[in-house]
């Protein structure tokens, strides 16, 4: 069956099918929890601009990630919600894979490539007829807590996946694991190339984080007996990844069997050779920094505005991104924030290393900020903490009952694609505050800098790449690292408050010049360095084509 449609850019024939557990295409789509997922959206966006020979093999989640919602307090609700996309193409193939001791039925879907103007997307469901109760649930709730259910995942996303693409006569020369969930790709292709040589040329890795929840390890028994190596002994197990303890790391294995791998931001680079530089026989990891796609999150009449040097309709389409913004506000939390205060977000997936609550660390100066009478600001925040995550949930809890009594401050639910491009088009100052060294590349900065919005980060991720500072976006050095948690959060938020008090809020109210030249600074320096495009480029010269 012809999965892709349209004509191939000659530069980028080479097909590849790219594995995700996540991909955020579109709003109606809710298959994606955060960055991982909007990356890979916007890598299948740019791969459909540039006409490249790609397609995505994700997994349809019969419940999404959840649906956030409010209790009768307002305190966060957690809902599980089934889906139903009519849109998507039944495709004639099912396949079988084996996951502990059992065979299961794995059913394609397809979301072709016109719907939403992305690479062709083929979606795995063992929610069907045929699977009893327990197998149907593998692919009902994205990251699902049960150890042996994200397993089975990750079996049905690997072995799955390229069962499929060859039920479907789908031609593959590269195997791309967006992250390492998708590693059992390849004991299913060892049964079929039988050497690691010729394997390895089939293979590529993206590493996306510094954080243990993200590089998975579980014992190699409970991987054997689920069916994750996919039949093959432990003992060519062991010698294919190199692994000769129990503990088996995905993200060890992923480098042992690709030939080249990536990490998503030059310090990201760096970090990621550190950490796993004590392991032998892994490839070489390379920087390809993580990009979005311009076409679809920057505003097109503010883009306009910024092509044509009209510094008067840049403003006055900002103030009416922000008023469409305060809407959503309004209707959520029943504030009337207004379009020429200062407006500053904090919006991305809650985790404590993010530090969502960094900016009250210091709660008197805090309230002082979001209290004053002159040179106001307005703080939103937004995002979806894991849903078993007892400690994001209860900062996220916390957050909305200190905004109950401050009308400046406002915390908002649905955390998805289409309050995520509200955000960042109504937002004057985008705030990014990880603990230094554990963000891998911090994608929200860049959307929201393509909608003329100024970062204000720590120096980690993406950003020392694109920030100058005071000319494009201003910059946190961070606390050295080896500091307690305590003396980091309390220097940083030291230094966050000084450069906000001292130099964002009297830019913005009292030299409209110096504001307009940072908005269209930030917009020029990322506009094409940092879109998508110029990524699935990359991918393509430094990764496909070796």
């Amino acid at each position: 069956m012809q999965i892709v449609h349209y004509p191939f850019n000659k530069e980028y024939e080479k097909p590849v099918a790219y594995f995700s557990m996540e991909f955020a295409i579109h709003q109606a789509l809710k298959i994606y929890s955060g960055g991982l997922g909007f990356l890979a959206g916007s890598h299948m966006r740019s791969a459909y601009d540039l006409k490249q020979n790609m397609v995505g093999i994700g997994i349809l989640w019969s419940y999404g990630y959840y649906d956030q919602a409010r209790d009768e307090n307002r305190n966060l609700r957690i809902e599980f919600r089934r889906k139903h996309y009519y849109f998507l193409e039944e495709l004639d193939v099912k396949v079988n894979v084996t996951v502990n001791g059992k065979i299961i039925v794995v059913k394609a879907y397809l979301l072709p490539a016109e719907t939403f103007g992305s690479a062709p997307l083929i979606l795995l469901s063992t929610d069907v007829e045929e699977n009893d109760y327990l197998s149907r649930t593998i692919t009902h709730k994205l990251y699902d807590t049960h150890e042996e259910t994200r397993i089975a995942q990750e079996i049905v996303l690997g072995i799955g996946g390229v069962k499929v693409l060859e039920a479907l006569n789908h031609k593959v020369e590269i195997y791309h694991m967006n992250e390492g969930h998708a590693l059992p790709m390849v004991f299913e292709l060892y049964h079929k190339y039988q050497k690691l040589d010729t394997l390895k040329e089939l293979i590529r890795f993206t590493t996306h984080t510094p954080e243990a929840a993200g590089n998975e390890v579980h014992d190699i028994h409970l991987l054997h007996k689920m069916g994750f190596f996919n039949s093959l002994d432990l003992e060519k197990v062991r010698e294919i990844t190199q692994t000769y303890d129990n503990h088996f790391s995905l993200t060890v294995g992923a480098l042992r069997v690709s030939k080249i791998a990536n990490a998503v931001s030059k310090m990201h680079t760096d970090v990621a050779i550190d950490m796993w530089k004590d392991y032998s026989k892994t490839c070489k990891i390379i920087d390809i920094t993580n990009a979005q796609n311009k076409h679809y999150w920057a505003d097109k009449p503010l883009l306009r505005a910024f092509d044509e040097h009209e510094d008067y309709e840049l403003v006055a389409r900002k103030k009416h991104l922000k008023r469409e913004l305060f809407n959503t506000v309004a209707n959520q939390t029943g504030k009337m924030f207004d379009p020429e205060i200062l407006t500053i977000i904090w919006a991305r997936r809650f985790a404590e290393y993010k530090r969502p609550g960094l900016l009250k660390y210091d709660f008197e100066r805090f309230k002082a900020l979001v209290t004053r009478t002159k040179e106001q600001v307005q703080i939103i925040w937004a995002g979806k903490p894991y849903p078993f995550d007892t400690n994001a949930i209860n900062i996220f809890n916390e957050l909305t009952y200190i905004a109950k009594d401050l009308k400046n401050v406002a915390v908002l639910i649905g955390y998805e694609l289409e309050l995520s491009m509200k955000l960042k088009k109504g937002c004057d100052v985008w705030l990014n505050t990880p603990r230094i060294t554990r963000e891998a590349s911090g994608t929200s900065g860049m959307s929201a800098a393509m909608n003329g919005a100024i970062n204000f980060s720590i120096a980690d991720g993406w950003h020392p790449e694109f920030c100058k500072d005071k000319m494009n976006s201003f910059t946190i050095l961070g606390a050295d690292a080896s500091l307690s948690i305590e003396e980091q959060d309390k220097n940083d938020n030291k230094s966050m408050m000084d450069i906000l008090e001292k130099e964002i809020i009297p830019i913005y109210y009292n030299d409209e010049k110096a504001w307009i030249e940072l908005m269209k600074n930030s917009m020029n320096d990322v506009l094409y360095e940092f879109d998508s495009g110029s990524m699935a480029n990359k991918y393509y010269q430094k990764m496909y084509t070796i």
